[in-house]
């Protein structure tokens, strides 16, 4: 029993601290409302054009912005109070909400505003992104960061249990334009969390001097050090190819289940299992690579084994362990990197990060759109199985080489 204590800590340790206490309350009503959101657009522009590839330059139009300008982002969370970027951003992502909902319900939307709302919430996401999740690393001393990461995760893959599954359920009678504008009031939770901070409680470190190379300075600490270098590429690589779920599943769903409401319910059951994947990692006293190459491995397993399934009911059976694969991979890369990571470098770390995962999409979005269009729809979801698992079995073999991690 003491050695397995010595190897774990206390799941929930985190929550011991008021301020995360209230911030992650505040960001899982939050985000509720924004699985909300991108379950609704997902069918309104399924509705309005029938076309995974639309599905898919949405997709990549929100997060481009992170690809372009995360790595700057990330700079900017260092370099000023991220506290204050929070609260400006998340303002604006609720006022894009209403924007969208309106719209919607006025009957005046297209596939034109909708990209150009999308575009605005891209560029807001990608400020928002790195000073928010920078932020969780202020509200716990070091000793608890990897679990405040671990917990992060699981709030926001948890709250997806219950977004996509209150869309499916309330589209029908509202409509989309009400979920977006619900949407928007949930972001109310989110800013009251976030401005009831006490910060003589919080652990923030000084920021960083104006001028410098920050950028390049966050290159170079990943590209010289051996082990962030690895994990970076099979975090990329796998985060562009396996994580487009919202392009490939309303259309698997409609042709394959039979009702393109099904994504949601999917997406729903996908969460349960992400919500104990991320509980699990949060468990560990130390994120370790074996956890993030074993994770990659279940990951890739899971999404050629729903890409198959012949019926909903089977998808839902592998959308549990594509929730735990998926959500344990990024909790332990998002926590390795922040226990390599100086103090005054976290922000860009994280935006790096997010860079990889969110800024992947515009690549991997429209290639998964058009795999489902012009080859099949089962292969938009199985090459990023395929790609997830030599992906895994290459860190495995990196390791045993470098001898990481063995015993």
């Amino acid at each position: 029993m003491t050695e397995i204590a010595s190897k774990n800590g206390a799941m929930f340790r985190s929550l011991r601290s008021n301020n995360a206490r209230l911030f992650f309350l505040g960001l899982l009503f939050s985000n509720v409302g924004s699985w909300l959101q991108l379950t609704a657009t997902s069918f309104l522009l399924y509705r309005l054009t029938g076309s995974a590839v639309t599905l898919g330059i949405n997709t990549a139009l929100q997060f481009l912005p992170m690809l372009l300008l995360g790595a700057w982002a990330g700079a900017l969370s260092d370099r000023f109070n991220r506290r204050r970027i929070t609260l400006v951003t998340q303002s604006l992502m609720a006022l894009q909400a209403i924007v969208l909902g309106i719209c919607d319900i006025t009957g005046n939307i297209n596939v034109p505003i909708v990209f150009a709302l999308t575009g605005m919430l891209g560029l807001v996401g990608a400020i928002d992104n790195p000073a928010r999740r920078a932020l969780v690393t202020e509200l716990v001393p070091a000793a608890d960061m990897s679990n405040a990461m671990s917990l992060n995760t699981a709030v926001m893959t948890g709250s997806r249990i219950f977004g996509p599954a209150i869309a499916s359920a309330l589209v029908g009678p509202l409509g989309t334009g009400w979920l977006f504008v619900l949407n928007g009031i949930s972001f109310a939770a989110m800013l009251f969390g976030v401005a009831g901070l006490r910060t003589a409680q919080m652990f923030s470190p000084a920021p960083r001097p104006a001028g410098g190379t920050p950028v390049r300075d966050g290159l170079r600490f990943v590209a010289h050090n051996d082990r962030l270098r690895v994990l970076f590429i099979v975090f990329t690589i796998v985060s562009t190819f396996a994580f487009n779920y919202s392009v490939s599943l309303p259309k698997l769903s409609d042709i394959e289940w039979g009702d393109p409401k099904y994504f949601g319910w999917v997406l729903a059951v996908t969460s349960v299992g992400s919500l104990f994947g991320a509980l699990l990692t949060a468990r560990l006293a130390k994120a370790t690579y074996r956890w993030v190459a074993v994770n990659t491995l279940v990951l890739g397993v899971a999404n050629i084994g729903m890409a198959w399934s012949p019926n909903v009911w089977v998808a839902f059976v592998w959308a549990i362990p594509l929730g735990v694969g998926g959500a344990a991979m990024i909790a332990s890369a998002n926590s390795i990197t922040q226990q390599e990571s100086p103090p005054d470098m976290r922000g860009r770390l994280l935006a790096l990060t997010a860079v990889a995962f969110l800024g992947s999409t515009p690549i991997g979005g429209p290639i998964t759109g058009f795999i489902a269009d012009s080859i099949s729809v089962q292969w938009s979801l199985a090459y990023g199985g395929f790609i997830s698992l030599a992906a895994g079995v290459y860190m495995m073999i990196w390791m045993w080489k470098k001898g990481i991690e063995r015993g």
